[in-house]
This record gives C-alpha cells, sequence and structure tokens, in this order.
C-alpha cells in the first residue's frame, strides 16, 4: 500500500515538474520576444501581466486538443481566454513560434488562420474571412509579418514575408513578400525585397497613396502657374513692342 502511495506521489510530482519546466521555458521565450518587441517593459515579471502571454499560452494547450478530436474542450478553453484576455485565438489556428499581440484587445484569428514565425499583430486586428469559402477560409501570415492597429485581412490568400499591413487597412487581396500595404481596401505601396528588421515597428510614417496623388497634383498645378506666368510676361514684352 505504501509503495503503490509512493508511486501515485511520483507521478503526481513528475507531471507537476514537467510542468513547471514547460511553462518556464514558455516564460524565458516570451519575455525575449516582448523585451525585443515592446519599449514599455522594465522586467520579464511583467510578461505575467501581457494579456498576449496568457492568450497564447492558452491556444497552445487548446490547440494540443483540437488536433486530438477533443473540440469541446478546445473551445471551451479558447472561449475562456478570449472573455479574460480580448484576444479571440480559434484553436484550429496554426500559430509558429514568436508570436507577439501587443496590447491585444479585439484581435479575432479565425480557425484556418497560418501564422509563420516572429508575426506580430496590434489590437483590434482581425484575421477572418469573408464568409464566401469553403475550407481553407482565413489568411496565411508568413514569417515576421507586422498587421498594425485595426487591420483587417479577410480571405484564404497569403501575406508574403516580411511585410507590413498600415494601421486600418482592409487587405482582401494576395500581398507579395517585403511589401508594404496601405488603405481601404488595401494596396501595395512599397516593394522593395528589402528584408524588414523586426524592431521596425512605425505604425505611423507608412506611404499614403492618397497623399501622395494630392502633392503630385500640387505640384503639377505649381508648375502649370509657372509656365503660365512665364507666358503672360512673353505676351506682356510682345505688346510692349
Amino acid at each position: 500500500m505504501k509503495i503503490l502511495l509512493l508511486f501515485y506521489l511520483f507521478l503526481i510530482f513528475t507531471i507537476l515538474l514537467d510542468g513547471y519546466i514547460i511553462f518556464w521555458k514558455y516564460f524565458k521565450e516570451e519575455a525575449a520576444i516582448i523585451r525585443e518587441r515592446d519599449p514599455a517593459i522594465k522586467s520579464d515579471w511583467e510578461v505575467l501581466l501581457y494579456p498576449s502571454f496568457k492568450a497564447i499560452w492558452k491556444y497552445r494547450k487548446a490547440h494540443k486538443l483540437y488536433e486530438k478530436g477533443h473540440y469541446f474542450r478546445a473551445r471551451w478553453i479558447s472561449q475562456r481566454a478570449a472573455r479574460k484576455t480580448g484576444i479571440e485565438i480559434h484553436p484550429g489556428a496554426v500559430i509558429g513560434k514568436g508570436l507577439f499581440i501587443d496590447h491585444g484587445h479585439g484581435v479575432v484569428i479565425g480557425e484556418t488562420t497560418i501564422i509563420g514565425d516572429n508575426v506580430t499583430l496590434y489590437q483590434g486586428v482581425t484575421l477572418g474571412g469573408t464568409g464566401k469559402e469553403t475550407g481553407k477560409r482565413h489568411p496565411t501570415l508568413e514569417d515576421n509579418v507586422m498587421v498594425s492597429v485595426g487591420a483587417k485581412v479577410l480571405g484564404s490568400f497569403t501575406i508574403g514575408e516580411n511585410s507590413k499591413i498600415g494601421a486600418g487597412s482592409v487587405v482582401l487581396k494576395e500581398v507579395p513578400p517585403n511589401s508594404t500595404v496601405v488603405g481601404v481596401p488595401g494596396c501595395v505601396v512599397k516593394q522593395d525585397n528589402v528584408r524588414i528588421p523586426r524592431n521596425d515597428m512605425d505604425q505611423v510614417h507608412l506611404p499614403d497613396p492618397v497623399m501622395n496623388e494630392i502633392e503630385h497634383l500640387k505640384q503639377e498645378m505649381h508648375r502649370l502657374e509657372e509656365e503660365n506666368q512665364r507666358l503672360q510676361k512673353l505676351v506682356d514684352k510682345y505688346q510692349k513692342k
């Protein structure tokens, strides 16, 4: 009887130790990721206060259950996490390492979404479907993609690696690698085949195609005014003769 009791105690201790080791490894990885991309963090222990830390931890657990066919338990875990963190990640989504969700409130990641490594999402981002597709309904984000505040990526297509989606953009079609997308609907305004550094998190100073067009029109009007003044001087000079 004592041997059996000791065996059970040893088994419980082993399970708890394994759980602690896994959690500690996850904690250290998340601390490194958040320190790299969020200048507001002052100590590793603040990681425990980040909604993304809790949401992604719960997602990893729910995803394992989902893969084993335990759909109700998986959804139960994900929905509880969504209520607590404001971040809704469907357990069927496939997410690589290094995902960081800054602030996080209002983020939605759909069931068939695929996210590569070292992706950054900001609050209010939706990775969703259009309601018209079946099967693979949600987008694929390749490595090192950044999706800024309030952006919506809707449909089954790919956002190429190292790309940026500007704040408030609505993306409805494929984006090539190394691109910058802004606007509604989103359009590519920069593509230079240069890798975007992961510490480049500027969401404000992105190209604006509308403002660029307005600036071009202003320059053209200025040129025409100068041309008109030149012609007027020629006319005045001719009339004086």
